[in-house]
């Protein structure tokens, strides 16, 4: 069941919620009133998409067995 952060627009309070996606929002715990969805942070991606994710972050990280100075560095070549 996937996890909602929601602002109260009355009191501003902040919390989350677990639902499904086709209820409805929830009421303020603290008032009652409406509240705004937040989207604070990317969702979590599993399976295959993972693998993807985590071949490209390990690209950025910089090579442990050779420098990276660039194609026209005279160590490397």
């Amino acid at each position: 069941m996937p996890k909602y952060d929601y602002r109260c627009s009355a009191c501003d309070n902040q919390f989350e919620a677990y639902h499904s996606m086709s209820a409805h929002r929830p009421a303020c715990p603290n008032c009652g009133s409406d509240v705004e969805p937040l989207f604070l942070h990317a969702p979590a991606v599993h399976g295959y998409m993972a693998r993807g994710r985590e071949q490209a972050m390990r690209s950025l990280e910089p090579s442990v067995d050779k420098p990276n100075h660039g194609p026209q560095c005279p160590c490397c070549h």
